[in-house]
């Protein structure tokens, strides 16, 4: 009997640490549950405006939300949100400017998802070299400027702050190509400026001796909303709590960002930079929740250069924002 009686508790005893061990697993589980999609995938550029999503990744801001966010590198912000709108991704970060054109010719119906990243002084600049014609923002009528895509934050700001300048930007041979390429393109005289975000800025300076021109981020377009993320409004529709975790992550990892010693480090792991770039650079002002009010002002500057004909109403692309409280 004793030995019957023992076997019987081990067996109880068996049981119950199975049944912990069963729910423990479920409780580790539900966060993911609670989420339509818990694997979502992130078309991104490789720019320091990333560093927030970057620590949302590695400080378990994402984990903490049941969500496993992977990234996809393109080349482009106009390449990034064509594999969100084709569903090759499920969200994109890509330039304001793009999202609006989007929205304006019909080709795809965009919500805006999160903020992700304003100007600040001395973070986006027209940059020249010593052995340029261009010397001044004056100079830049008839040039050949580089930038990252027609009608993107590059080329719109570079327009805003010629013609606070009084400059003819009609003239402009507008030349599209990848960031890391500018530099070399400066130093071989097949562009006569650029403009550049960090963390390139900073890498042109060190590499090639480019110099500022004028602040893309000045006038009419201080402290303007660069960068943000945005899906499908179907995509947005059919995953609202997924939505709202990736909303909340992004919330805290921004709020963390303060902290340029958390963020510094990825920077220079994520985006490829020597410390001492990373050290120097100038950052973004960092954002994650949209206000309307803000965000109108891009589609207004579209209107004021004349890249789009009517008035878009900011407000109606928001898609619902979620509150960490």
């Amino acid at each position: 009997m004793p030995r019957r009686a023992s076997t019987r508790r081990l067996g109880v005893l068996a049981l119950v640490l199975w049944l912990l061990s069963g729910c423990s697993q479920l409780g580790a589980a539900k966060p993911s549950g609670d989420v339509e999609k818990p694997s979502i995938r992130v078309a991104i550029l490789t720019t320091v405006d990333l560093a927030p999503l970057w620590l949302a990744q590695e400080g378990g801001y994402f984990k903490a939300e049941g969500l496993d966010v992977q990234t996809d590198v393109g080349a482009s912000g106009q390449e990034t949100l064509t594999r969100m709108t084709t569903g090759q991704d499920d969200l994109a970060l890509s330039t304001y400017t793009l999202f609006f054109l989007a929205k304006s010719s019909g080709s795809a119906d965009i919500k805006l998802v999160a903020d992700a990243t304003s100007a600040s002084p001395r973070s986006n600049e027209v940059v020249t070299v010593p052995n340029s014609p261009v010397k001044t923002v004056k100079d830049l009528g008839g040039k050949r400027i580089a930038i990252s895509s027609k009608n993107a934050a590059s080329d719109v700001l570079t327009q805003s702050v010629m013609r606070d300048h009084g400059v003819d930007a009609g003239k402009v041979q507008w030349v599209p190509m990848p960031l890391p390429e500018m530099s070399a393109a400066l130093a071989q005289g097949r562009v006569d400026a650029a403009y550049q975000p960090e963390p390139f800025l900073t890498q042109a300076a060190k590499t090639v001796g480019a110099y500022p021109v004028i602040d893309a981020a000045s006038g009419s377009t201080q402290n303007f909303p660069l960068t943000g993320y945005a899906a499908t409004a179907k995509w947005v529709q059919d995953h609202p709590k997924t939505l709202r975790a990736f909303q909340r992550a992004m919330q805290n990892a921004t709020h963390a960002a303060v902290d340029r010693s958390r963020i510094e480090p990825l920077v220079v792991r994520n985006a490829r930079v020597d410390q001492d770039i990373a050290s120097l650079m100038v950052m973004p002002a960092f954002g994650s929740t949209l206000d309307a009010r803000r965000i109108q002002r891009v589609p207004d500057l579209l209107q004021q250069l004349g890249v789009v004909q009517t008035k878009i109403d900011a407000s109606s692309m928001i898609a619902p924002q979620a509150s960490t409280g």
